[in-house]
């Protein structure tokens, strides 16, 4: 079984930048789905973005379209998430998550598809404030 670890948050001021990282303990290629949920205080768990490898296709959600690029390192077995211009409403802990549904507009722009998600790291905050 896969394991996920992620680093790279911190504090940011908004309109800057952060990066991401999701490090898997096995072959990145090999994970049928990978996704990016975050979820801010007092607010539910919401999909950020999805990656499928097999396919080599991205999803975001609307909110962080143009803003927001996932990518992978298959060398590293790492995927990324480059999160640009910045707001305040970024804010909370952000999760990646390998797992079972492909990759598409619908499963990062509809609630309850993270249940097909099997496995997820710990978690990783990221603060945006002036």
């Amino acid at each position: 079984q896969v394991q996920l670890v992620e680093s790279g948050g911190g504090l940011v001021r908004p309109g800057g930048s952060l990066r991401l990282s999701c490090a898997a303990s096995r072959s990145i290629s090999s994970i049928y789905a990978m996704g990016w949920y975050r979820q801010a205080p007092g607010k539910d768990r919401e999909a950020v973005s999805c990656f499928s490898s097999n396919v080599g296709f991205a999803a975001y959600r609307a909110s962080v379209k143009d803003r927001f690029t996932v990518s992978i390192d298959t060398a590293k077995n790492t995927m990324y998430l480059q999160m640009n211009d910045l707001k305040q409403e970024d804010t909370g802990d952000y999760y990646c998550a390998a797992g079972r549904v492909q990759c598409s507009e619908t499963v990062v722009n509809t609630p309850g598809w993270d249940a097909w998600y099997d496995k997820w790291g710990q978690g990783i905050q990221v603060t945006v404030s002036s």
